[in-house]
């Protein structure tokens, strides 16, 4: 295994997430999660830390978005070849699932940095002849299946993850859980720790506790009560048979059903949110936890449109790797960052007009919106009165761009979907809506660096942090956003972008259209029309005070000095 000899010796740090999105081609991630994740890897091989990123193959991807002639969702399988990206490594181990081997084999990526160093990403397979055929299935779709496949994914991960770490020859210090997803991972170390002559009625001294925490931190992701694994102990008892002691794992993880975030809570020295308002949340439904915050941030280099990059290079050449130098970026000629802007904003109508057959004027604002179709993220509340709509655009012509997934289990989120489709439709040329079908990377770079203004609408507070606003912000960029996640530290009113309702939360959703549409109507579209200049400040503001700060250099700084090297 020569392709790990450069890694092994100098690794320390094991990063483990059920979804990890590298490149457009490899389909491991759906969402959020797995492009925080993707940036993550970026980082930590800009910075050149020593890490290795443990994941599923997925080799069925997450889904294949089609929209069909009604407006609905039609979710098609979206398989990759590994072959084509990564190489298999010799190497196996065994889990046991309801009773049988399970073998698992790793899959090497190997992510190099523009600045030159690399980092190693497993991708664990469980499609292997010496396997049952339901197993060899478990490592297919990501998300997929019932509650038993999603609960044997994450004995792959956990358990499954730290054997290959270990049969690879990896001498890992530090085990950052990723969310809960990895949670057996800490439960795993826990059980090597069995003293043989412990109580098995006293946790404390029938295993090291101090010891197990000392080697894992966690990041939880999701204010949502839904977005925590939860698993009935009946499920557990056929998965794991009698892997772990059950009242000693109700003493960890709930007396009633397995929570995956309570198990990474109780088996980990430091956990974190991902910004500073979901720290204060998660402290609330995790009394009793000291919960550090951490906010995300976006890889600069890969989410910036080459026109700013260009120009970020003219003025600041090491911006790449110091993106905290953008914080200069207000004394860029205000021309050249509107020229670099309309390049973007081209790319973006060229690629509506393609997918879509909708045209869009370059002269006319765009807005954005593009997430995981859910509904806390209220995809629908632009459209909560199409008459004001239609009037606003009357005085102010602008243009909407949509883009997301729902999952197949998720009906809301799917009809959804079905809506805003039939909203676009009623429109008509009286506001031009685009949905751009099949959301990835790709679509992702295209649409944040070419949309004017960034639409974000969550219930508060029920964003975690979310990053595409910052992925906008990076490219001039302004955001009008509810007050939630990482909007609440960037939000400066008039200067970065604009706040909808007041710092609150769980506000209605009638109040926040109404707000929606008086900051359309009053503030964004007549600056953008009537005052140029002023909005070129702007976006010189939002890459200056955003962009400086809101990136994954400066995230996985803070991780290695504040989590990794405690």
């Amino acid at each position: 295994m020569k392709q790990l000899e450069a890694f092994l010796g100098r690794t320390s740090i094991a990063y483990l997430s059920m979804e990890i999105a590298l490149r457009t081609e490899i389909h491991t991630y759906s969402g959020g999660l797995g492009v925080l994740a993707g940036d993550t890897v970026r980082s930590s091989a800009d910075l050149d830390l020593p890490m290795v990123f443990v994941t599923l193959i997925c080799r069925k991807g997450y889904l294949r978005q089609e929209i069909d002639a009604d407006g609905r969702q039609v979710a098609h399988p979206d398989p990759w070849s590994p072959d084509q990206w990564t190489q298999p490594l010799d190497a196996k181990v065994s889990v046991q699932i309801e009773g049988r081997a399970v073998w698992l084999r790793p899959w090497l990526y190997v992510h190099r940095s523009a600045l030159g160093p690399e980092v190693p990403v497993l991708l664990l397979d469980s499609d292997l002849e010496e396997n049952e055929p339901e197993d060899r299935a478990l490592t297919d779709h990501l998300y997929g299946g019932d509650r038993a496949y999603r609960l044997k994914q994450e004995v792959v991960l956990g358990i499954g993850g730290l054997r290959i770490l270990q049969a690879l020859g990896f001498e890992i210090r530090t085990y950052h859980l990723n969310e809960g997803h990895a949670a057996l991972l800490p439960l795993e170390l826990l059980r090597r720790t069995r003293r043989n002559g412990g109580n098995d009625h006293d946790a404390d001294s029938a295993y090291d506790f101090a010891g197990v925490r000392e080697k894992c931190i966690f990041t939880t992701h999701t204010p949502v009560a839904a977005g925590h694994d939860r698993f009935d102990y009946g499920l557990v008892a056929q998965v794991l048979d009698d892997y772990f002691d059950l009242d000693q794992l109700k003493r960890l993880a709930g007396h009633d059903e397995l929570n995956m975030t309570s198990l990474a809570l109780g088996l980990s020295s430091y956990f974190n949110g991902v910004a500073r308002r979901h720290a204060e949340t998660t402290t609330r439904m995790f009394p009793g936890y000291r919960v550090h915050s951490v906010t995300n941030g976006v890889h600069p280099q890969t989410w910036v449109h080459p026109s700013f990059a260009a120009l970020y290079q003219a003025h600041f050449p090491y911006w790449g790797h110091e993106p905290e130098v953008l914080v200069r970026a207000d004394q860029i000629d205000g021309a050249a960052i509107r020229q670099a802007h309309q390049e973007a904003k081209a790319d973006l109508v060229t690629v509506v007009r393609q997918k879509c057959r909708v045209e869009f004027d370059p002269d006319v604002p765009v807005l954005g919106f593009a997430r995981r179709m859910t509904g806390y993220k209220r995809p629908e509340l632009l459209f909560s009165d199409l008459d004001r709509l239609r009037a606003i655009a009357a005085e102010r012509p602008f243009q909407v761009v949509l883009a997301g997934k729902a999952h197949t289990h998720d009906a809301p989120g799917q009809e959804a979907i079905h809506k805003l489709h039939q909203f676009a439709r009623e429109l008509g040329d009286a506001v031009p809506v685009a949905f751009l079908p099949n959301y990835n990377m790709d679509v992702a770079r295209v649409l944040v660096a070419g949309a004017d203004v960034w639409l974000n609408t969550p219930v508060p507070p029920l964003e975690a942090s979310g990053t595409s606003g910052m992925k906008a912000a990076l490219n001039g960029g302004l955001n009008l956003s509810t007050i939630d996640g990482w909007w609440v530290e960037a939000w400066i009113e008039g200067t970065t972008g604009w706040g909808i309702g007041e710092d609150e939360e769980h506000a209605d959703a009638d109040t926040h259209a109404e707000e929606l549409y008086a900051k359309l109507e009053s503030v964004v579209l007549p600056l953008y029309y009537e005052d140029r200049d002023r909005w070129i400040w702007m976006m010189k503001q939002a890459i200056s005070k955003i962009g400086y700060y809101f990136n994954s250099q400066r995230m996985m700084r803070r991780y290695a000095s504040e989590a990794y090297l405690r």
